[in-house]
């Protein structure tokens, strides 16, 4: 018996099109569903379909018989008698069910792939273990690790965030978005300044400390078009659009150099740089600068130094002029090689040369200290001794002296009396 439905059928075709789903969609999974329910009712047939028609929504079950390879050998029309009171109840649940997995995977393929995009949300719970961000459809992760340090998010707070994840999950999409990704930060600036979007200028790499400092390297592709004051805009108004998102933290903008001595000197930025030394095979970049600039080098616990080396790639390593001096006296001085040993028949210590020869005791050493030691200050005896006869030459001096200072107390009480 084949049951007919037309109020069904529209009132399907209302559902699928205010939820944006496919009529075929729904009545695939509402056949699949009557026959799980066909199969539980007595004397049902082992195999059997389904078939609903999509013009006037009648209903059909169809039993079959296979052989031992498969194949169908008999069919034959087993639609039961009240298989209609079945059929509604069935649809209400399968609809039910449907809907849901189809909005979920909706919401899924609107984010899927977009790993490395910014949204716009709505705080709507924080606590120590994450924050919920409302992205309007779905609601988005931020984990602890991913939180700036000191920003406290506020309820109701509408804040700017990185996707760094899109997870596929039973009850729907999983969002986990960043406020500490360098990547938060290229993808504000594409927000402020269009010679980005448009490819005019590239930001070619990005360091940074979440809360404290970033640092951007960026270069042109039009020799017209500076990179640095694109970034900033007309008085600093682009800048300052990306520093107040990421509430006050400091953004250096250095242009970006293919040749990496330069770069790096523009990554030290504020700091003056006088050379750059690079060992290719140790990725170590030697920087020297005058002693004055060595503070501003290495920055405030280190942070300039620690951000110019993670934007070049290189390991920067700071010294100003008077420690490369220290380093380079310290280098030119002759080292004997060798180590103390105890001399097995006497048991005194003893310098046994790395290149062979007799070993030297510590006492020899000893002694040629003190003798070092007394030739140093025999000329100091000596000065001692002559001291005196120096006053004895010139005893005329002290007399006539006196007047000297009279003249000079003098000319120096004369501003005072002017």
């Amino acid at each position: 018996m084949a049951s007919t439905n037309f109020e069904f059928l529209e009132a399907l075709n209302h559902i699928a099109r205010e939820k944006g789903i496919a009529v075929e969609t729904l009545l695939d999974a509402l056949a699949n569903a009557l026959v799980a329910a066909y199969k539980r009712m007595p004397k049902a047939a082992e195999e059997a379909f389904v078939t609903i028609d999509p013009e006037s929504g009648e209903i059909r079950v169809y039993g079959q018989e296979l052989d031992e390879d498969g194949h169908v050998v008999r069919e034959w029309d087993d639609t039961p008698d009240d298989f209609g009171r079945i059929a509604a109840q069935t649809a209400k649940q399968v609809i039910l069910q449907r809907i849901r997995e189809v909005e979920r995977d909706q919401k899924y393929e609107e984010y899927a792939g977009r790993e490395g995009d910014i949204v716009t949300g709505i705080i709507q719970q924080s606590d120590n273990r994450y924050t919920l961000l409302d992205l309007g459809r779905v609601e988005a992760l931020m984990p602890q690790a991913e939180q700036v340090p000191y920003e406290r998010p506020e309820s109701g707070a509408r804040v700017k965030a990185y996707i760094v994840e899109v997870r596929k999950t039973a009850k729907g999409p999983q969002i986990v978005v960043s406020r500490t990704h360098p990547g938060l930060i290229k993808r504000l600036f594409e927000l402020e300044v269009p010679e980005l979007t448009s490819g005019v200028i590239e930001i070619k790499a990005a360091a940074r400390e979440p809360g404290h400092r970033t640092k951007v390297a960026v270069s042109s592709n039009d020799e017209k078009v500076d990179p640095i004051g694109a970034c900033v805009g007309s008085q600093g108004s682009r800048v300052k659009m990306v520093t107040n998102e990421l509430r006050g933290e400091k953004v250096d903008i250095v242009e970006y150099k293919e040749d990496p001595a330069q770069f790096v000197t523009n990554a030290l930025g504020p700091a003056k740089v006088k050379e750059v030394r690079l060992d290719e095979e140790t990725g170590t970049a030697t920087v020297i600068v005058t002693d004055h600039q060595l503070s501003l080098a290495i920055g405030k616990e280190g942070q300039n130094a620690r951000l110019a080396a993670r934007l070049t790639g290189w390991r920067v390593d700071i010294k100003s002029e008077g420690m490369l001096a220290e380093e380079s006296a310290f280098a030119d001085q002759e080292w004997a090689e060798g180590e103390w040993v105890t001399d097995p028949e006497s048991g005194e210590l003893v310098w046994q040369p790395a290149e062979g020869g007799d070993a030297v005791p510590a006492t020899a050493f000893v002694a040629e200290v003190e003798d070092a030691d007394a030739v140093l200050a025999e000329p100091e005896a000596a000065t001692a001794e002559e001291a005196p006869a120096e006053p004895e030459e010139a005893p005329a001096e002290p007399e006539e002296a006196p007047a000297e200072p009279e003249e000079a107390t003098t000319s120096a009480e004369a501003p005072e009396s002017a």
